[in-house]
């Protein structure tokens, strides 16, 4: 399902992340860990075709993702991935539902409208969702962050951090629907994380640990 070779990002003239080399089944899940600064957020980022890799590939089943052109990559994130990203760029300007809807808006579908309430429900912020992202606290953007990256059941889920800003009880509630919404659809799910306690939600993962590591 998910293929890193010989991947690497160059940030400057002596600054290069390099990563190692991966081959993931599909539904198999990762757990990537590494002090700030090991690459987590740029490994995901790169799966996810938002950053082009200065050598090496990514490869999402029969996609090669890293060869994509940029149109072609947006058309193939609409349609595949699901991306919680560390910053949540939730949209100012919408309610908690509009925001929810952009992914169907965006890829000219219908929105699903009860799918949209369910998710609401499931993460506790049913009664939320005319709000708008300055009137919801932080771990509330946050899972409503989550939704929006399950709203399509993609075939792979990438989530930077998603327990980050939630209590106990939210964070295995987030960790419960993100396993739950992964086994539903076969999807792989890619978590990247500091929070210990997410090891314990996801005994079943593969282990990727990052550590800083830069080559002139």
């Amino acid at each position: 399902m998910l293929q890193l070779r010989d991947l690497s990002l160059r940030h400057g003239p002596a600054d290069l992340l390099r990563f190692p080399d991966l081959s993931l089944p599909a539904g198999q899940h990762l757990l990537v860990r590494g002090k700030s600064g090991a690459g987590k957020s740029t490994l995901l980022a790169l799966i996810a075709g938002l950053l082009t890799p200065s050598s090496g590939s990514v490869q999402v089943g029969d996609v090669a993702v890293s060869a994509l052109a940029p149109r072609a990559r947006d058309a193939w994130r609409g349609s595949h991935l699901g991306f919680m990203p560390q910053r949540l760029h939730l949209s100012a300007s919408l309610t908690v539902a509009g925001n929810l809807a952009l992914p169907y808006l965006c890829v000219g579908e219908p929105v699903d409208t009860p799918r949209i309430t369910a998710l609401l429900t499931r993460l506790g912020l049913g009664a939320l969702a005319q709000r708008r992202p300055h009137e919801l606290s932080v771990g509330q953007a946050q899972r409503v962050a989550l939704a929006r990256a399950l709203l399509r059941q993609p075939q792979l889920i990438l989530a930077d951090e998603p327990t980050a800003n939630l209590d106990d009880d939210n964070a295995a509630e987030a960790m419960a629907l993100l396993q739950q919404s992964a086994h539903d659809a076969g999807a792989t799910l890619v978590l990247a994380t500091h929070d210990a306690r997410v090891t314990a939600w996801l005994p079943g993962a593969v282990l990727l640990q990052l550590d800083r590591g830069t080559t002139p």
